[in-house]
């Protein structure tokens, strides 16, 4: 079989494992598990339409997925939003592999006696074995773990702090593993361990470090120049390839010698997109090129990484699997925990750290498959192996995190009623507009009450079409029959009687308990003053429409928008309540593309925003954007 019939052949797969993931995901199971499932079924073990050279031919696949998967790593650590809680995440992540580490290199090494591949081997070569696998072990899941983060809405110390010690823990998985890979390759080259060694890997690591600002330069040069969006992406894809292809290039034309040399090509990539993100200006454009072509390169990647597994050997080493994964759970657990006391956390916060650290996924598979690329007697079946334990953490793992974000108190679903991150609204006046009202506020998450004077409209109230909307007759307007409904956590009154006395009277109370935001649709505009002096926002009809049929023509886009009729995009305010980026510039963010800033409001000044305008603490940002970009905005900004 020619390679481009290879090729061929393995991008029909590829298109099948796609919606096989979309299914999996469908059912509340790992995307990636649906892809290595076809790659499995593909491959030589069952229907044989991949030879088991498919791999090595198509191992310029491999260095384009892990290159892509490494700038990803790279430029998700962005020092700015972790520096506030770098004290817990360096304790955290410390612990983590001081502790699991050893652990699973130990077991590992006692169960090299058991695996099939490793039973022939020297006590030396199982020791390597322990090495390289007990590193890999160490290695998380940030997309996993952001993806658990979003689907519960969690925000919260907790949850920043998990993120933050999530990704650093794959950074410094990529630099241990460029030192274990050095170590077992003096281990099974029989080279041993002197002065010469200690100096190669000091070279190694800073020749690393230098090629990486070197591609993180040419990154830069790639994003600035103006070129089309999808030359751009070949080019930093190109760019990923060429680091892995010079790195396999260099070592092979070192090996015959004395000095072998092995830059490690992850964390060459690593370096370069966290060059990208920290000391420029284009992160944004770098990170929405990487979320462009990151689906397609998943989808390659594990469905080749499922072609590659042998499964005689999964068969055979499940159980060794099962083992490995409890070790690793006992050693992040304690990890966890350990970290967690010694950063002076909570007991909560300690108790549920390491069970919220388990999910793993693309950092581990990748080292996996350059484990079987770099020491080919190790191969394939020390890969399988590996992935076997990384399908189990990848299939509970996010179960654990949902757990843990749930004890912690920071899962904030559209049920849970967390004080201080539901907003909580108070409509007087019981009728169609304010019924429409009160739904579509519940729809983006507040807490509604609607209060009526007239008791029948309470009684023709219908709880069933909207049994969280909370209901109250009163009989007069005063602070007595409010008590309890409207409090110092109540962020909008709306007044909607048909007495125009009872408005002024509803925006008064609400005026002098420091409610923020007060709407009020008059009946005349005889009060209008009055109501204005309160700082209420009037909202006569009749001009309310003529103004909006002016804005229509003059702006159709902005008023499609408040219309909610521009395919989903909308406007929120939220209220900085984030203390991680009390301070930080606009541009610093690190928001959704698609997400603008249209105002930001701090006491009694608006403020028309820039890049360059610092964010404080209670500040009111309105924004503009669609459904998922303004959820992941919000849980970064407040409420």
């Amino acid at each position: 079989m020619t390679i481009w019939m290879t090729l061929g052949i393995f991008a029909l797969v590829a298109i099948s494992a796609k919606k096989v993931g979309q299914w999996f995901s469908a059912v509340g199971m790992p995307y990636i598990t649906g892809y290595l499932l076809v790659g499995v079924i593909a491959g030589p073990f069952v229907f044989a339409m991949l030879p088991k050279e498919a791999t090595s031919d198509l191992r310029f696949i491999d260095d384009i997925s892990l290159a892509v998967i490494a700038f990803v790593a790279g430029s998700e650590l962005y020092y700015k939003e972790i520096r506030s809680r770098l004290n817990t995440i360096s304790w955290i992540s410390g612990s983590v592999i001081l502790i699991a580490a050893p652990l699973g290199g130990i077991a590992l090494f006692v169960l090299t006696q058991f695996i099939p591949f490793t039973q022939g081997m020297a006590v030396s070569e199982r020791l390597a074995v322990a090495i390289l696998g007990g590193t890999i072990l160490l290695a998380l899941s940030p997309p996993s773990t952001i993806a658990v983060i979003k689907e519960l809405r969690a925000k919260g110390d907790f949850t920043r702090t998990l993120l933050g010690v999530t990704i650093s823990m794959d950074v410094l998985i990529i630099v241990l593993f460029a030192v274990a890979v050095a170590i077992a390759s003096a281990i099974l080259t029989g080279i041993g361990f002197n002065l010469l060694f200690a100096a190669l890997l000091i070279i190694d690591l800073g020749s690393a470090v230098v090629a990486g600002l070197i591609v993180g330069k040419l990154l830069e040069a790639i994003l600035r120049v103006r070129i089309p969006n999808l030359l751009r992406i070949g080019l930093i894809v190109g760019l990923g390839w060429a680091v892995f292809a010079s790195s396999h290039w260099l070592t092979d034309y070192t090996k015959a010698s004395t000095l072998e040399l092995h830059i490690e090509p992850l964390l060459v990539a690593l370096i370069g997109g966290f060059y990208i993100t920290n000391f420029t200006n284009l992160r944004n454009r770098f990170e929405h090129l990487l979320h462009d072509v990151s689906p397609v390169v998943y989808v390659a990647f594990f469905t080749l990484t499922g072609v590659g597994i042998k499964l005689d050997i999964l068969a055979q080493t499940w159980p060794i699997a099962v083992a490995l994964f409890a070790v690793r759970f006992v050693g992040i657990y304690v990890g966890g925990w350990v970290g967690s006391r010694l950063a002076n956390e909570s007991a909560s916060f300690s108790k549920f750290a390491g069970l919220a650290l388990i999910t793993q996924a693309g950092i581990a598979l990748g080292l996996a498959r350059e484990v079987a690329v770099e020491f080919p007697s190790l191969g394939d079946a020390f890969a399988t192996m590996v992935i076997s334990v990384i399908v189990i953490n990848e299939v509970v793992g996010p179960m654990f995190l949902k757990e843990a974000l749930k004890r912690v108190g920071e899962s904030n679903l559209p049920n849970a009623q967390i004080s201080g991150t539901t907003r909580n609204a108070l409509i007087f006046g019981i009728e169609p507009q304010s019924l429409e009202l009160a739904k579509q506020l519940e729809a983006s998450e507040w807490q509604v009450t609607l209060v009526d004077t007239d008791r029948d409209h309470v009684a023709h109230f219908d709880s069933d079409t909207s049994p969280s909307i909370l209901v109250h007759h009163i009989t007069g307007i005063d602070s007595e029959q409010l008590k309890g409904l409207l409090t110092g956590d109540t962020d909008a009154v709306v007044t909607l009687l048909s007495d125009d006395e009872d408005n002024l009277k509803a925006l008064e109370l609400a005026y002098k308990t420091g409610v923020p935001r007060l709407v009020v649709r008059p009946n005349d505009l005889s009060n209008a003053a009055e109501m204005a002096e309160m700082g209420a926002l009037t909202i006569d009809p009749t001009s309310a429409m003529v103004n909006l049929l002016e804005q229509t023509v003059k702006a159709p886009q902005n008023t499609s928008i408040l219309l909610r009729q521009d395919s989903g995009r909308e406007v929120v305010q939220v209220t900085v309540s984030n203390k991680d980026i009390d301070g930080m510039l606009l541009r610093d963010l690190r928001l959704p593309s698609d997400v603008l800033f249209m105002d930001l409001t701090r006491g009694d000044n608006v403020i028309l925003p820039n890049g360059y305008t610092r964010v404080q603490l209670n500040d009111d940002i309105t924004i503009v954007g669609r459904g998922d970009s303004l959820t992941e905005a919000k849980l970064k900004i407040g409420y």
